[in-house]
Order: C-alpha cells, then sequence, then structure tokens
C-alpha cells in the first residue's frame, strides 16, 4: 500500500515537476542554512540523477542514438569549442577580454551539457535521449575542447587541475550510467507507462535538491551587494534564454526535426560548476555568484520556454 502511495506521489511530481523546480529555487534562496548544508553533497546528487537517468532511457535507447553520433559530434565541437573561440575572438577586438562577465560567457559556452538537461527534455515533452546523448559525449570530450579556450584564459589558473576534475567526472558520470543500465537490463527491462512516470517524478526529486544547494552563494551575495546581483542575474537570462532561442532557430533552419528541442536546451544548460576545480579563489569568487544567478533560468526553462517549444 505505501509502494502505491508513492508511485502516486511521484507520478504526480513528474506531471506538476516545472514547478517543483521553481519551489526549490526560492528554498535555496529563503533558506540559506539549508542550502549551505546540501552544497557539499553536490556531486553525490548529481551522480544520483544521472543513474536515474540511466534507468529511465535504457541501454536501448542509448544504443538508438549511436546511429547519430556524427551529427551529435558536430553539435558538441560547436557548442564547446566553436562558440566558446568565437567568444573569446570577439572579446579580445572588442578590448574586454579581461571582464569577469566575458569570463563567465566562456565558461557557459565551453561547459558540457547540463546533467539535468534530459530531464528538463522530458519536462518539455521532448525525448531525452539526444540530450543525454550530448551529455555523455560533451563531458567525454571536455578534456580536448577546454584545452584552447582555456590556453586563452590563463587567469583561470591550473590547467592540470581542471583536467583532473573532468576525467574525475567522467568517471563518475561512467559509473552511475553502467549501473543505471544493467539495472534497468536485468530488472526492468521493460517499464509501464506507470513505472516510466515514477521515475520521471524520482528525477524531479534530486533536481528539487539540487537547486537548493545550487543557491547557497546567491542569499549573501544579494544581502552585500543587490545591483552586483542583478547584474549577473541578466548576463544568467541573456545567456541561456538566448542560447536556447538562437539554437532554434539556427537548427529549424538547417532541417532539424526530432533533436531540435533538446539540443536547444542544452545550448543554454551547461555544467559550468566543473570550470571551479582550475580557478583562483579570487577568479571563482564571482563566477560563485553568477553560478547562482544561472540557476534561476536554467529551473524556469520548464516554464519559461514551454510555449515556444510547444510549436514544434
Amino acid at each position: 500500500m505505501e509502494g502505491t502511495a508513492l508511485l502516486t506521489v511521484l507520478r504526480a511530481l513528474a506531471h506538476h515537476g516545472r514547478y517543483a523546480l521553481v519551489a526549490g529555487l526560492l528554498a535555496g534562496f529563503l533558506l540559506p542554512d539549508l542550502a549551505a548544508r546540501l552544497k557539499p553533497w553536490l556531486p553525490q546528487l548529481v551522480v544520483l540523477l544521472l543513474f536515474l537517468t540511466a534507468i529511465r532511457i535504457g541501454p536501448a535507447g542509448a544504443l538508438k542514438g549511436l546511429s547519430n553520433i556524427r551529427p551529435t559530434l558536430f553539435v558538441v565541437l560547436t557548442f564547446q569549442l566553436a562558440l566558446p573561440l568565437a567568444a573569446l575572438a570577439v572579446s579580445h577586438l572588442l578590448g574586454v577580454s579581461h571582464s569577469p562577465y566575458v569570463l563567465a560567457l566562456v565558461l557557459v559556452l565551453a561547459a558540457p551539457a547540463l546533467s539535468g538537461s534530459p530531464n528538463l527534455s522530458i519536462m518539455l515533452g521532448a525525448d531525452p535521449e539526444p540530450a543525454f546523448r550530448l551529455l555523455v559525449l560533451g563531458t567525454a570530450l571536455l578534456p580536448i575542447t577546454m584545452l584552447p579556450v582555456f590556453w586563452l584564459l590563463p587567469q583561470l589558473g591550473d590547467l592540470q587541475s581542471a583536467i583532473i576534475g573532468a576525467a574525475r567526472m567522467l568517471g563518475a558520470i561512467g559509473v552511475a550510467i553502467s549501473l543505471g543500465f544493467a539495472l534497468r537490463l536485468f530488472a526492468l527491462p521493460n517499464p509501464s507507462k506507470e513505472q516510466t512516470e515514477a521515475f520521471d517524478g524520482a528525477m524531479t526529486v534530486a533536481l528539487f535538491v539540487i537547486v537548493i544547494g545550487l543557491m547557497a552563494a546567491l542569499r549573501p551575495a544579494f544581502e552585500k551587494s543587490p545591483s552586483e546581483v542583478l547584474g549577473w542575474m541578466l548576463l544568467a537570462f541573456a545567456v541561456n534564454i538566448g542560447m536556447q532561442f538562437l539554437t532554434f532557430l539556427v537548427l529549424g533552419r538547417l532541417g532539424w526535426d526530432t533533436e531540435i528541442v533538446p539540443f536547444s536546451i542544452v545550448s543554454g544548460n551547461r555544467n559550468v560548476a566543473i570550470f571551479l576545480v582550475a580557478m583562483s579563489p579570487e577568479a571563482a569568487e564571482p563566477l560563485l555568484i553568477f553560478l547562482g544567478c544561472y540557476q534561476v533560468p536554467m529551473y524556469l526553462t520548464p516554464i519559461l520556454t514551454r510555449a515556444f517549444y510547444r510549436k514544434v
């Protein structure tokens, strides 16, 4: 009986996941002590989310995506290499390459897909597999794609530490995905619609907890300087939502079909936090505030872009 009740609750969360993410944003801002306590557990929570996502998609769905590996590779190289290098070139021409805003912009563009991007795709009624594909391939190629970007951004500090951090993250993703695929293959080969919705609800819970921890730096920064937070918030919305709309329009012109929504979602929602391991505390301080602001458009994506993506 208790299992049935839990299944019902998780299914309800799956249907109203976008509102749960808004609640997570509010909780992270209004409950700074709770956010600070959850912050050290963020890596484990992200791995748990990947594990649940792997179960949800399954090995069959992932293998199906391998047939589209070439366009996925093209998109990863465009997102994580061409775009940040283009932004750096423009900033050098304008003489603003040392601006912290440029640093934040370049790091967003150079980062791999957000771990929760497949879940955002589900909330918007799109196939999560293309976003999952970008997540895995983008993270695997990160130690390579970030080298020229970091070479042009020497203020980031120790490149070796960043590569080690990327390798650790890749290992954690590999373990989580392997375990999730194994569980799906042997314990849940043919999940029912109700079970699939329950997994969507469980992933919503994980995202709810994660966003609270990611908001840990925002409340103290707002109390100290509201105007500074406003500037970072405007940048976060411009990069996140702007990249989604721009990618959607470009891919639409190129004739892309089923992958257009998940690829657009990934273009604006990136895992920027991985670069913190390569930065000095002085360089990382403004980025921590930006990361807190960046969570707002990220977790509002299912609400802000719903009408736009529904046209597909």
